[in-house]
């Protein structure tokens, strides 16, 4: 194989020869100078003064603990499905208070330390939590803030019981307030899947857990948590199904609860609630008689 070829420097360019000096007569020629007008100035762009129209109101959406609002769920529920209409009839109404309890970053917080855990310990490590917090003599919902949570060192939170994975989501979720990206205006003012895509990019923050909060915490009309046992199982019984429903076949059988599927749910969860009753009552009884 020959050497690459080199790129050769350019040549150099000759000097111009050298020129005799003659004497010359140079005639001029008379021409007529033509004048141009003046170009036309550039006309400037107007600017628009800034303006005084004030910012958007967010959207107020639908509540459960808005007035009438569990009323027209029932009424639509009962006309909907007669197999969920029974279990109306049978069980006490739902109640959401006129307003949710805690803020959204408040409530988010509690939910990850309530993550995989029973209830009496959770209860604990969140009244911890709570006493680790600069403002713990204010009300609580005043003290969970995005600063007071990144404030907390892992290790502060992990003496408390919190494990290291949920330091660190919490530390995210304090994040991701802090800089905006999520705010308890914003989340209020969210749809559904607007929610759900947003909120799960927090660490530790999964369908499941946002569902939670649509329903408990801001109380959407609207939700079905598909993937939640319990509602699942409810619906396997409501409908005598011979196996536990699929998240798809969940929704196909609980379309006819729109716009109130959230209030379906919630029938669900006391549905196995009351047959898990009947069932310990049972085996109670049949106790006693044997004995």
């Amino acid at each position: 194989m020959g050497r690459p070829a080199r790129s050769r420097p350019p040549a150099t360019v000759p000097p111009p020869a050298a020129t005799e000096l003659r004497s010359t007569k140079i005639s001029f020629r008379s021409r007529k100078i033509v004048k141009t007008p003046p170009g036309k100035p550039l006309a400037t762009a107007a600017v628009a003064p800034p303006s005084t129209a004030p910012a958007p109101l967010l959207p107020v959406l639908p509540a459960l603990s808005s007035p009438g609002e569990i009323a027209a769920a029932l009424r639509h529920l009962q006309a909907a499905d007669p197999l969920l209409s029974a279990v109306i009839a049978s069980t006490q109404p739902p109640a959401f208070a006129a307003s949710p309890s805690l803020p959204a970053f408040h409530s988010l917080a509690r939910s990850i330390l309530y993550q995989q855990l029973a209830t009496s310990a959770a209860d604990a490590i969140y009244a911890r939590f709570l006493a680790l917090l600069p403002s713990a003599s204010a009300a609580a919902s005043d003290a969970v803030t995005p600063a007071a949570v990144l404030a907390l060192a892992a290790a502060d939170l992990r003496a408390i019981g919190v494990s290291g994975r949920k330091a660190s989501h919490l530390h995210d979720l304090a994040t991701r307030f802090a800089a905006g990206e999520l705010s308890d205006s914003a989340v209020a003012a969210m749809d559904e899947s607007a929610l759900l895509a947003e909120l799960t990019k927090v660490k530790g923050v999964g369908e499941w857990t946002v569902h939670m909060f649509m329903i408990f915490s801001l109380h959407r009309p609207d939700v079905l948590p598909c993937g939640d046992l319990g509602v699942r199982k409810g619906v396997q019984e409501l409908y005598k199904l011979k196996a536990l429903p699929k998240p798809e076949e969940m929704a196909a059988l609980c379309e006819r609860w729109r716009p109130y599927r959230s209030v379906g749910a919630w029938y669900m969860w006391r549905l196995m609630e009351s047959k898990g009753a009947a069932a310990k009552k049972k085996k109670k009884k049949k106790g006693n008689v044997s004995s």
